[in-house]
């Protein structure tokens, strides 16, 4: 294990990347990081930490994109997730099984490459659907504790343009970081503290790849955006599956 100030400079650069993922597939941040800083603080603890440049880098991208939001999808998309996802939060008090990252997992990588085979364009959510994808992808999210995978794979179900798609699910997890991190800050809050040099790191490198990531954005060809978006969802499956079977 490397120093403290080596760790934090690893976890900066880390950082970069996964805020210019972030701002191409609309989550990343929490899924890369998390794992990272869990390393030298602990799982829970790096929970709440990531949640403070998570934070961060989510109103940054939401301010930016503000005006792409598709209002309807928001709406009808993202109120029913946040209620799945308090349910699921709070079930998984209570359920705590491997089976459950393992559904997880086979659930974004069978979406990922539904994504990459281009038969989910052939999938479009309406409204009855949409407050019902939006309830079991925030169950899942909540169970697990990894909300923004399948909150995107379940946002590909709708016909929206690359910048609308990557707004609207970053609105959400603000809304979803706004109710969360004061929960962490008053409950863990002296350890966040103590976690300074990571927090630092880790918002710093977040805030430059948000930026650097939207102009890869807007460079990736409409088509080829959800493709993108699907291989990332794919990834996080796998390695979703890969630290639960470890």
């Amino acid at each position: 294990m490397p120093d403290a100030a080596s760790f934090a400079a690893l976890v900066g650069a880390v950082a970069v990347v996964a805020g210019a993922i972030a701002s191409v597939a609309g989550f990343g941040i929490g899924s890369i990081l998390t794992p990272l800083v869990g390393l030298r603080v602990g799982i829970r603890l790096a929970v709440a930490v990531v949640s403070l440049p998570h934070f961060a880098g989510t109103a940054l991208r939401f301010w930016r994109l503000r005006a792409h939001v598709d209002r309807p999808v928001l709406v009808r998309f993202g109120i029913t997730s946040a209620a799945g996802g308090l349910v699921g939060a709070v079930a998984h008090a209570f359920v705590r099984s491997a089976a459950l990252g393992i559904l997880l997992g086979a659930l974004l990588v069978f979406a990922g490459v539904l994504g990459m085979s281009g038969l989910s364009a052939r999938l479009r959510f309406g409204r009855r659907t949409a407050w019902l994808a939006g309830a079991v992808s925030g169950l899942f999210g909540g169970l697990v504790g990894n909300q923004g995978g399948i909150r995107s794979a379940a946002l590909l179900g709708f016909d929206v343009p690359k910048e609308a798609f990557v707004a609207t699910a970053t609105a959400i997890g603000v809304v979803v970081d706004v109710a969360r991190v004061p929960v962490y800050l008053a409950t863990q809050g002296r350890d966040i503290v103590r976690a300074w040099p990571l927090v630092t790191a880790a918002t710093a490198g977040v805030l430059v790849g948000t930026i650097v990531g939207q102009g890869v954005l807007r460079g990736i060809p409409e088509p080829a955006f959800r493709v993108t978006v699907s291989a990332v969802i794919a990834l996080l499956g796998i390695a979703l599956l890969a630290g639960v079977g470890g």
